[in-house]
C-alpha cells in the first residue's frame, strides 16, 4: 500500500521488536490531519515504543515510517511532544514560562526570535492553556494537572501539525483528566492538529477518538472505538476471551491476561525484521 494523500503519518508492513519478542508487525496506518488517534494496550505491548518511533528515537524493525512526508525525527517545529509525567529534578526549580520558552527556542540554532516576541508567545500559549496564573511559579511547586497544562502549552509553543501525547492522564483525577483532554481537543478542531494519544484508559477521551490503535499480544486491532472495542474483537486479538462491558458511555475491559506477569510471548520473526 502507498501512503495516503494528505496523510501526516504513513506507516507501511511496520514492525517492532526487542530480541526475539515481536511487540507489532504489518502495521499499515495513515493518520491525517485533524485525526484523534487513541493508542491503547496494556504495559509492554509497544505503546511508548510507538511514540518513540514516531520521534526518531527508535528505529522499526522492519517496514517504512514517514512523519509529514520525511523520515521520523526531522519533524522540529511542527511536531509537539508531552511525555509522561516524571521525575522533575531537572525542572524543578524552572518557572512555568520557562519551560514553555523551551519549546519556543530551546531546540533552535542560528537565529532565534527577539525576546520581546517570545515573551509575549509565552504568554499567549499559557493563556490559552488556562495556567497564566502559573507563569511565574516553579514547575515543582504545581498540582500535577497545572503541570500537565504547561507541558501541553510546551507541545503547542509553536503550533504543530502532530501532537504527541504519551499517558499525559496518569496520576490526574477526573476534574483535571477533563480539562487536559478538552485542550487537546480544542488544539486539533482549531488548527487541524493531529493527535497520538497514548492512554492506559479508554473513557476520558472516548467520545473524541476518530480511531483506536489496540496493541497486545505481538498484534493490533485499528479501527473506531465501536469497532475495536468489542469482546470478538479483542478475544481474537488476546487468543483468549476478553468481555467489552459498556455502561452508558464507559467501557470496561475484562479478562485481560496479565502480561506483564507472564514470560515474553514469542512469535517467529517474519523475514526481513531485525531485532
Amino acid at each position: 500500500m502507498r501512503p495516503a494523500t494528505g496523510a501526516v503519518i504513513s506507516l507501511r508492513g511496520a514492525a517492532l521488536c526487542y530480541g526475539e519478542r515481536v511487540l507489532w508487525q504489518d502495521l499499515d496506518l495513515d493518520v491525517r490531519p485533524g485525526e484523534f488517534l487513541a493508542v491503547l494496550g496494556p504495559n509492554g505491548s509497544g505503546k511508548t515504543s510507538f511514540v518513540r518511533a514516531l520521534l526518531g528515537q527508535r528505529q522499526l524493525s522492519a517496514g517504512t515510517l514517514t512523519v509529514l512526508g520525511r523520515p521520523p525525527g526531522r519533524g522540529g517545529q511542527d511536531i509537539g511532544y508531552v511525555p509522561q509525567q516524571g521525575t522533575l529534578s531537572a525542572h524543578a526549580m524552572l518557572r512555568a514560562r520557562d519551560l514553555v520558552r523551551f519549546g519556543i527556542d530551546g531546540h533552535r540554532f542560528g537565529h532565534r526570535p527577539s525576546a520581546g516576541a517570545v515573551r509575549r508567545r509565552v504568554d499567549e500559549v499559557l493563556e490559552a492553556v488556562g495556567a497564566a496564573a502559573c507563569a511565574d511559579v516553579p514547575v515543582g511547586l504545581l498540582s500535577g494537572g497545572e503541570r500537565q497544562r504547561v507541558r501541553i502549552g510546551q507541545a503547542l509553543a509553536t503550533d504543530p501539525r502532530i501532537l504527541l501525547c504519551d499517558e499525559p492522564l496518569l496520576s490526574l483525577d477526573l476534574r483535571h483528566q477533563r480539562a487536559v483532554t478538552e485542550l487537546v481537543d480544542a488544539r486539533r478542531r482549531s488548527h487541524g492538529t493531529a493527535v497520538v494519544f497514548v492512554t492506559h484508559e479508554i473513557n476520558p477521551v472516548l467520545g473524541l477518538v476518530d480511531r483506536v490503535l489496540y496493541l497486545a499480544r505481538g498484534g493490533f486491532r485499528i479501527g473506531t472505538p465501536d469497532e475495536v472495542l468489542t469482546s470478538e474483537s479483542l478475544s481474537r486479538l488476546y487468543g483468549t476471551r476478553v468481555d467489552v462491558i459498556r455502561v452508558r458511555d464507559r467501557i470496561t475491559v475484562v479478562g485481560v491476561p496479565d502480561e506483564v506477569a507472564q514470560p515474553p510471548h514469542r512469535h517467529r520473526l517474519p523475514h526481513g525484521v531485525r531485532p
